[in-house]
This record gives structure tokens, C-alpha cells and sequence, in this order.
């Protein structure tokens, strides 16, 4: 059969590009090899979110007095737990499926490979193979758990992010390697549920990319609630020989010995590249990704490649956005390309951690004269209403001109609030147009209006 286009991979690059590609009149097929909406939707933002909110719910109990509110002793059901999240994603994989099927694009169930720069070869169950043409291919393959060489994943005693989603009963201890997001999430979560976490991080802050004043100010709620911190450590060692985990933690010069019942590896992600056919077409890759152009276009007329497995933040929403971008350049539109320096991040712990643009370092670096605003939630009629003080808005100003260069959050729900900052960035937004534009009361969302007023030296509740 004859497509306009195939895209390799149904996640939130692959299925938002073929739906984009249908909508623009496309003949359009995605190839999947296993659940539909990929690792987000499956195995990681949309579970993973779930089990969080049953965490923050726990949280929520264990300190309802704090709120005039008497309950009876509580505890978790660990698998009742896992069953709603794995429940969560079972729904929305079902809606990725509708909105295919609404869309009129053909679902080929396999694992798909190039075999020429216009055809597709797919392997299904059975390992019957089916040749597919196509004027144009996506491909859309995502990543995995990274391994470190000297730490195997063997999913059960050392494990990556998806078996932590789907334990069978809850560790009474956990290490956690790596505090990016996917660590700091899993940490956070664990300790909740009321699992002993030790946090280990190779770099000198935990999440390392974030501003600094960010990662003093979680590391600060992690020890506070009970998790043992390590920064500018490493996992020298894990065996896995006996009924527990014997870790080697490194410290400068200083080796330490931790047990625990699970090792979680939360080092990184490595492509999914393999087998895919690249070499064979001639697909240029660079160090674990394939080379393309500002429309994602590789060196092979007709083939594309999007999400984790080119360049630039490995997130859905970028998956996305570029997805998006590539199918309307297909088809003969002229969008824009996507300004990697406005991508909004965001770690769904408690507090939660939300950011875009410059950090403060970052902006000094670069050449900027600064301006500096911080709002911490204690000043927040909102925050002290919701019990939820832990926190700040930090907004960073040229000083010169006034551009926004960066917003770094630490509270409740800013993974929320991040988004009018990517808007005012994106419309050249000035930070005396920020404290113009009136905000309401009582919001944590004025934090951000109070922030820019204290960069100018306006802040009325400081």
C-alpha cells in the first residue's frame, strides 16, 4: 500500500505527528511494536503522574490536623497503588487509539524498519514480514533506561523506571541513582509511601540542570521529609548476590556501604536506534542520534526523525511541537522553527520544580547585565491558605532592555504557572509588562507578577 506517510513510533512525537499529517490531508500510517502512545503515555509521564498524586494524597492524610481535620489511622496499599496508575495509562493508550481511528490512520502492529529511503519493513508477532511504500517516513523511536557498565539492569533487585512503576510489593529501603527528573520523581514518591530513599547524585546539586537557588531549595524538602541526600557521589558498586543490595557509595575519598532491598537506576536514557535500518539507507547519526535539519529532515530525501533520538531536550511536549513542525513542512506550509531555548521544564515532586530559559549562571555567563527577582510563597496570601508555603519565583530580567530570560519555580502547582512564562517569552514579553499585567488575588500565580515587580524594586509584599 501507497502513504503519504509512515510514521515508526506511536508516542508523543509519532501519534501527534501522524494525526497532523491526517488532519493536513495526509494518507497517513504509524507502525507500533507494542502499546499505542509509547513510553510517556505507557511507562512514563502519564503512570508516573498518577502514582505521584497517590503519594501526595498520603501526604495529604498524614496531615489533615494541620488543616482542622480529624481522620482515622491510614496506611497504603502499595498494589491497589500501582493498579490505578497502570489503570490511568491502560485509558489513555485506549484514547491514543480512538484518535487514530478518528483520524483515519492506519495502525500496522510490528517493529518497522528502512529497507530503501521510500520503504518500510515490518516484522509483526508471528515474525511474518510486510514491505509498506511511502513518499515520506517519520521516525519516531524514542529511548530507554540507560545502563552504567559496571551496574546491569536485571529488573529485579537493580532496576530501571519501569519495573519502579510496577513492583510487586512496595521496598522497605531504595537507592535511587541520578536525581534528574525521573529520579527525583521515583525518590520522592518511594519516601512517601514510606520507603527509606537514599538519593545518590554524581554532580554537585540534584537536579543538575536547574538553578542553582532550585536545587538547594529540593534538596532542602528531600532531607526535610527524610530522604538521605548524596551529592557529588558515585555507585561504585552493587551485589546483588545475597537476599539484599550491598552499595558502594562514593564521596571524595570516603567509601560507604548502604543495604537496601531495590536499586533504582535513573542515569540517563539511551536511544532506541537499533535495528532501525539507518546504516543500511544511510542515515547519518552522531554519538546516539540522527542528524537533521531545523525541519527534521535527514540526509535521506523522505526521511525524518523527531523526539528523543535527534537532538534537544528529551521531552514529550518537544516530541511534539516537532512532530508538528516536521508534517507541516511535509505538506508544503512554512512553520517556524522550535526555539529550544524556550522549552519548559518540569519535575512533578513535592514541592514541584518548573523552569525555562536562562538560569541566573547561565545569564551571567552569557554576557547579560541582570536583573533578579525572588518571590518566596511564605509572602503568598494563596500559599498560606493551602497550606503550601515551600517554595519561590525566581525571574530573571536584562537588565538593558527588559527581555525575560529565564523563570525558575519551586511550590505547588508551578508546573502549572511555567506555561504563562513560556507565552510572555515567546511574545517578547518585557518584565515591566509582567508587573503591568494585573494578576488575581489570591492566586499562587501573582507570585510571578510579584516576582518581576521585586527585579524592579516594586514589590508590594516584601
Amino acid at each position: 500500500m501507497q502513504y503519504d506517510l509512515i510514521v515508526i513510533g506511536s508516542g508523543p512525537g509519532g501519534y501527534v505527528a501522524a494525526i497532523r499529517a491526517s488532519q493536513l490531508g495526509l494518507k497517513t500510517a504509524i507502525v507500533e511494536k507494542s502499546e499505542l502512545g509509547g513510553v510517556c503515555l505507557n511507562w512514563g509521564c502519564i503512570p508516573t503522574k498518577a502514582l505521584l498524586k497517590s503519594a501526595q494524597v498520603f501526604e495529604y492524610i498524614k496531615h489533615a490536623k494541620d488543616y482542622g481535620i480529624n481522620v482515622g489511622e491510614s496506611s497504603t496499599d502499595f498494589a491497589a497503588v500501582v493498579k490505578r496508575s497502570r489503570g490511568v495509562a491502560d485509558n489513555m493508550s485506549k484514547g491514543i487509539s480512538f484518535l487514530l481511528k478518528k483520524n483515519k490512520i492506519d495502525v500496522i502492529q510490528g517493529f518497522g524498519k528502512l529497507v530503501s529511503g521510500n520503504k518500510v519493513e515490518v516484522t509483526d508477532s508471528a515474525n511474518a514480514k510486510t514491505i509498506y511504500e511511502s513518499k515520506n517516513i517519520i521516525l519516531a523511536t524514542g529511548a530507554r533506561s540507560r545502563e552504567l557498565p559496571n551496574i546491569k539492569i536485571d529488573g529485579k533487585k537493580v532496576i530501571g523506571y519501569r519495573e519502579a512503576m510496577t513492583l510487586p510489593e512496595q521496598p522497605k529501603t531504595m537507592v535511587v541513582m541520578g536525581s534528574g527528573a525521573i529520579g527525583s520523581e521515583f525518590a520522592y514518591f518511594y519516601n512517601a509511601m514510606g520507603t527509606k530513599v537514599t538519593l545518590v547524585e554524581y554532580l554537585p546539586a540534584i537536579l543538575p540542570i536547574e538553578d542553582e537557588d532550585v536545587s538547594k531549595e529540593i534538596t532542602k524538602a528531600f532531607k526535610k521529609s527524610g530522604i538521605t541526600v548524596m551529592t557529588g557521589a558515585s555507585v561504585e558498586s552493587v551485589d546483588t548476590s545475597g537476599k539484599s543490595c550491598k552499595v558502594k557509595i562514593k564521596t571524595g575519598n570516603i567509601v560507604e556501604d548502604v543495604e537496601c532491598d531495590v536499586v533504582l537506576s535513573a542515569v540517563g536514557i539511551q536511544t532506541n536506534l537499533e535495528n532501525l535500518g539507518l546504516e543500511l539507507v544511510g542515515v547519518k547519526t552522531d554519538k546516539g542520534k540522527v542528524l537533521v535539519d531545523d525541519f527534521y529532515a535527514t540526509n535521506i530525501k523522505g526521511v525524518y526523525a523527531i523526539g528523543d533520538i535527534v537532538k534537544g531536550p528529551a521531552l514529550a511536549h518537544v516530541a511534539s511541537a516537532e512532530g508538528i513542525i516536521c508534517v507541516e513542512k511535509i505538506a508544503g506550509h512554512h512553520p517556524e522553527p522550535l526555539n529550544y531555548g524556550n522549552i519548559p521544564g518540569c519535575t512533578y515532586t513535592s514541592p514541584e520544580v518548573a523552569s525555562v530559559g536562562m538560569t541566573e549562571k547561565a545569564a551571567k555567563e552569557a554576557g547579560y547585565e541582570i536583573k533578579v527577582g525572588k518571590f518566596p510563597f511564605t509572602a503568598s496570601g494563596k500559599a498560606s491558605a493551602a497550606g503550601a508555603k515551600e517554595g519561590f519565583i525566581k525571574l530573571i530580567f536584562d537588565a538593558k532592555y527588559g527581555e525575560f530570560l529565564g523563570a525558575h519555580m519551586v511550590g505547588a502547582n508551578v508546573t502549572e504557572m511555567i506555561a504563562e512564562v513560556v507565552v510572555a517569552r515567546k511574545l517578547e514579553t518585557t518584565g515591566m509588562e509582567i508587573i503591568k499585567s494585573v494578576h488575581p488575588h489570591p492566586t499562587m500565580s501573582e507570585a510571578i507578577m510579584e516576582a518581576a515587580a521585586q527585579a524592579y524594586g516594586e514589590c508590594i509584599h516584601l
